[in-house]
């Protein structure tokens, strides 16, 4: 099999690591986090002018019909640069919900606008009692003329604080863990009945709780079947799986190369620490931990169109584990052979550390897939 990229990638790849290294340094993203939406407007309208934002969309509606493969090489780059804007929540979650199950009518109405920057969205389907459970959704939608009341609350939306239109999952039928009758809806943030809390994130980045009361929206909201959403919600979070999968590779590499250069420049007993062949041992194992993580990101953006749902969920799961060990490893030990600088604020790599232990609890941590994949084996 050719794992080797096309040109087409290969151009994309250099202009993402381009983009982020003139424009991303460290010292330039904590000025984009004090900025009032806590990420910079202006790189966000530089991915739109790149094509980033309306990569994996058909062309019909703005896009350049960009897979898998394309979404994880701008994935990288965002890890490799800890970028903070909603490019995750809008164009992965989001737009990935609209593309497999959205009406002509919406993808028309919402994708193009999306890909050129103007609109920003949040998949918003995580509830406080679900834990990880993508079927316990307690968030319930009632029927009226034309079309749905919606009553509940969502929880830790990632970049919801600053999303203008909201994909929300709600219970139109069954009960509170049936994987029937969850139906998704495109709702306006700014409706009567929303309300938001924003805050950040331990790794800085945006999220907000979400609290709907008689939320009405009309039957030209509803995307897809109604009482069907639960087999898109899943291909929404495999999809995020393999896109933090790739964000966490990029981290890991920006770590690694963090810490190599500090272990050649520390001096300590007049002699550089990496002549020290422990510390050497110890770069060695964060690399071979950094290439297992990419072989598997690789395997996720290959197995995100598996047509075998059940093979899929079990390559995301070994996905999620081996990433998420890997990352911790890297991490870890980046953050311990830096010593007390690793710990500092000032300091890029402890950023670096608490992005990829976000990203670990997103979509299911380690225990949770560890559990699904013996499940699935017994």
């Amino acid at each position: 099999m050719d794992f080797d990229l096309s040109e087409e990638q290969r151009l994309l790849k250099e202009s993402v690591d381009r983009l982020f290294a003139e424009r991303y340094p460290f010292d330039k993203r904590k000025t984009y986090l004090a900025a009032p939406e806590g990420w910079s407007a202006e790189m966000w309208a530089q991915y739109a002018e790149l094509g980033l934002l309306g990569l994996p969309f058909a062309e019909e509606y703005g896009g350049f019909g960009g897979g898998a493969v394309e979404v994880m090489l701008v994935m990288e780059g965002f890890g490799r640069a800890l970028a903070v804007e909603p490019y995750l929540a809008t164009v992965v979650l989001a737009g990935t919900a609209l593309s497999l199950a959205g009406s002509e009518a919406q993808k028309a109405a919402v994708l193009p606008r999306i890909a050129e920057g103007g609109l920003r969205l949040a998949f918003a389907h995580g509830e406080k009692q679900a834990r990880y459970d993508l079927a316990d959704v307690m968030t319930t939608a009632r029927r009226k003329p034309g079309g749905w009341v919606l009553d509940g609350a969502k929880s830790v939306v990632a970049h919801g604080d600053c999303a203008e239109r909201l994909v929300v999952s709600a219970r139109t039928g069954g009960e509170r863990h049936d994987p029937e009758g969850i139906t998704l809806f495109l709702v306006d943030a700014a409706a009567p009945g929303v309300a938001r809390r924003s805050y950040r994130m331990r790794d800085a980045m945006g999220a907000a709780e979400i609290a709907l009361s008689g939320v009405e929206v009309g039957d030209a909201d509803v995307i897809g079947e109604p009482g069907a959403a639960l087999p898109v919600i899943t291909r929404v979070a495999e999809a995020g799986i393999a896109a933090t999968a790739a964000e966490a590779v990029g981290a890991m590499e920006t770590m690694l190369a963090m810490t190599v250069e500090y272990l050649k420049t520390r001096q300590q007993f007049g002699r550089p620490i990496g002549q020290n062949q422990a510390l050497q041992h110890r770069a060695t194992e964060m690399l071979m931990a950094l290439e297992q993580g990419r072989s598997l990101e690789l395997l996720a953006a290959m197995s995100r169109d598996e047509p075998d749902a059940a093979a899929r969920a079990h390559t995301m799961s070994t996905v999620k584990v081996g990433v998420g060990q890997a990352a911790k490893f890297v991490s870890q030990n980046a953050i311990q052979l830096h010593g007390g600088i690793g710990m500092t604020e000032e300091y890029a790599v402890g950023h670096y550390f608490r992005r990829v232990m976000v990203i670990e609890h997103m979509f299911g941590d380690i225990t949770h897939h560890l559990s699904r994949l013996a499940a699935a084996v017994a």
